[in-house]
Formats: C-alpha cells, structure tokens, sequence
C-alpha cells in the first residue's frame, strides 16, 4: 500500500512475541479504508505496558496516504472490537496498568506544545474549573444524551433531544443533513463540493455553536469550527 511508505511501519517479524490471530479483517472508516489481520504482541504506551494486547495489521489503506498518523487507537468499548478483541484501555485497566478507569484527552491546535492523552487519570493543568459528568447512554460508542443545539439563543437543532456520539477518530461533526443545513444557514454559509464555505472574516463576528448537554451548555467558539483550507473558510 503506498501508505506504508509515508508512515512507520510494524514487522511483526522482527518480534519474538508477535503472533497471529484471527482471519483478515477489513475496517471502514468516514474517509477510508484498510484490510489486513488481527495479531496480538506487547504494545507499549509511554511507562504502560498492555501484554496480549489484540490489534489490526494494515497491509493495504485507502484514504490515509497524506495523513501524518501512523495508526488510529480504538477507545470504543469491548462490544465494538473486532472479533471480541479487547481495546487497550480495558486490557491495561485488567492488568492494574492504573488505578483509576479514566482516559482523557487535551486538544491544542498549536503545533509545538501539541495535543495530550492521557490514562488513568486527568491532568488538572489542562483545565480550569470543575469538571462535568455525562451519563453514557449506550455502552458500545461513548454515546450520551443531548438536549439541544442552539445559536444566538435560538434552539437550531436537536429541539426534542437527540443521541450523539463523542468521537475523537474523526476531525469533522456529523448530522442529519436538514440539522446541519439548518446551522449553516445562520453562518451564511453557502453550499461548495459536499462543504460549507463562509468569509474567512467571519470568524470575527460568527456566534458560538452551543451544545446543551445534560442541562449544561458547552460552546463551541467559530475558532474551534471554521478553518482555513488554502484560501478558503469552512465549517466542520
């Protein structure tokens, strides 16, 4: 695949407790595709150190090429692994790897400080005030229960309460084509390729998109859902 020659790659070859399990899989992806196999070997992350730990070989990708990560690590639950194999943190989380079953995640888009995961806890450097809770609505993606999507204090989405699933695999949020148009028409935004595009200006004065969540409301600032493609804005 010409996606092995951009990225680091993993021969299992060259590990004595590498074996392989299971019948090929193929995995889709909103913007890709890979095939390969199951293997399970030691996966070390940071000081951690998950044993038999279950994972899939790419061999052939399709839609990853110019992407600068090398793999993606599934957090899902234990239900939406393939062929009953255990995610990571469930694996570590078994071992006694840490003593709380927490993982978290800090996003920074500034490039030399960079974005953070973390398991087993929460760095308290990373936020300030207090943290909110949400109640997990299924226990297959991290699904939770939404009451509302509103803009300049009108309810634009969701007004009945709505599923929604937080997702840290994808870089784009994703609804109902009549929601998301419903959004896109307070932002002026005009319909380009499948893409919403509006004034690079607008970031200045664009309103923040809320999402009411379990009665508390988290905005999400046109910083946060406008960038800069070249020399045009979209909203993702």
């Amino acid at each position: 695949s010409p996606a092995c020659y951009t990225h680091k790659t993993f021969n299992p070859q060259n590990s004595s407790s590498f074996r392989e399990v299971g019948s090929p899989i193929t995995i889709f992806y909103g913007s890709g595709i890979i095939q390969g196999f199951l293997g399970s070997d030691t996966v070390r992350i940071g000081n951690l150190v998950s044993p038999e730990q279950s994972f899939g070989l790419s061999l052939e990708e399709y839609g990853f090429d110019s992407l600068p990560f090398d793999g993606i690590l599934g957090l899902a639950f234990p239900p939406m692994g393939i062929e009953d194999t255990i995610p990571i943190f469930d694996n570590l989380w078994s071992h006694g790897a840490f003593s709380e079953p927490v993982f978290a995640f800090y996003l920074n888009t500034n490039k030399p400080e960079g974005s953070v995961v973390m398991f087993g806890g929460v760095d308290h450097r990373y936020y300030k005030g207090e943290l909110n809770w949400i109640p997990v609505s299924q226990t297959s993606h991290w699904q939770i229960s939404m009451n509302n999507i509103s803009m300049n204090g009108t309810v634009t989405a969701c007004s009945c309460g709505c599923e929604a699933l937080l997702d840290t695999g994808t870089s784009l949020i994703y609804g109902p084509t009549k929601l998301v148009t419903n959004i896109h028409k307070l932002m002026n935004a005009r319909l380009e390729n499948s893409e919403y595009v509006v004034s690079c200006d607008a970031v200045k004065t664009l309103p923040p998109v809320i999402f009411n969540i379990n009665g508390i409301d988290y905005p999400l600032r046109p910083q946060a859902y406008i960038i800069k493609i070249q020399n045009n804005c979209r909203s993702v």
